[in-house]
């Protein structure tokens, strides 16, 4: 395992291929590449890129990779693309978009399938950007899948999430629908060639400032330039239009966050939820192991014939798995 991820950090896209099908595999040798990924994880930029399906995520995502990579930088790609919820199957088809970055050695690229995971990503996403971050990549770009105004996944796992919306999806109203519109750092209406884009951008920008007057009027604190403000930006991702703009914003949030440890608190709050997921897995395991034995249906019979209530049952049932 030790030598994979030296593999990995050395540049070998084969070796980080591995390492994330370990991930997707449920690998029990995942322990053993998180303690040989730790060390050198910490050093990447997560940016997550989200909105509804159409509005240009995939173009988006590999203007910005071009852009990256001529900076320097290494760039690792999750794309996430639905599962079938009949055949389990996905297209993949956000890594076809990309396929002229598939030769550059810098660049790496991944579709991931929900299999079933709602809130816009994939259940082994967070693990994923473990072992690219650990591999030495500058910068890991996570596009979602087509998401609604719930599906606000992302936000918890990347240091600054990308909303993207197009002219022509919604008036005012829908853009002031809880949910998607929360959890953006930097919003980008993308095609905005097509009319209606600066009526688009109007109706953000007014619903920010709500946002952030209602803040102030419930108790926060007032809006105050150590408070971050999501900007509103144009682009045209089919012609690159626009990639610099976003860049710029990418870094001035970085630069605050590093100010003010906003970038330290989401880290923090990734790794609780990352630590919790794991333990519940292993929880979950062992309450399938349970449903192979008699105690789950004595203590199911218990409550069906009214000798026990499903609260305490449930702390019996607890109170063994604890042992």
């Amino acid at each position: 395992m030790a030598a994979l991820v030296e593999q990995a950090r050395a540049g070998r896209p084969r070796a980080v291929a591995r390492l994330v099908s370990l991930v997707e595999d449920a690998s029990p040798a995942l322990r053993a590449v998180a303690a040989a990924l730790t060390p050198y994880t910490g050093r990447a930029r997560v940016v997550g890129l989200t909105g509804a399906p159409g509005v240009g995520k995939s173009t988006t995502t590999s203007v910005l990779v071009t852009a990256l990579r001529a900076s320097g930088q290494r760039v690792g790609v999750l794309a996430v693309d639905p599962s079938s919820p009949f055949t389990g199957g996905a297209l993949l088809g956000d890594r076809i978009r990309m396929q002229e970055h598939a030769l550059d050695p810098g660049v790496f690229i991944r579709s991931m399938a929900t299999r079933g995971h709602l809130g816009g990503l994939a259940w082994a996403t967070p693990q994923a950007v473990r072992v690219l971050d650990g591999a030495g990549f500058d910068v890991v770009l996570i596009e979602t899948v087509g998401v609604g105004q719930s599906e606000v996944e992302v936000a918890g796992l990347a240091d600054v999430t990308v909303v993207l919306v197009a002219p022509g999806m919604g008036d005012g109203v829908q853009a002031a629908k809880a949910g998607i519109l929360e959890v953006g750092d930097v919003f980008v209406v993308n095609k905005a060639d097509r009319e209606g884009a600066q009526n688009t951008v109007r109706d953000l920008r007014h619903m920010i400032s709500l946002g952030m007057s209602q803040a102030a009027g419930s108790g926060q604190s007032a809006p105050a330039p150590a408070l971050w403000r999501p900007p509103v930006l144009t682009a045209v991702a089919s012609t690159g239009q626009g990639v610099d703009e976003l860049l710029a914003a990418l870094d001035e949030h970085a630069a605050w966050a590093a100010g003010s440890g906003e970038v330290r608190t989401r880290r923090l709050r990734r790794a609780e939820r990352e630590v919790e997921a794991i333990a519940l897995t292993a929880l979950r395991e062992r309450m399938g192991h349970l449903r192979d034995g008699d105690r789950l249906a004595e203590l199911a019979t218990a409550v069906v014939e009214a000798r026990t209530d499903p609260y305490r049952a449930a702390d019996e049932l607890l109170a063994e798995l604890a042992l």
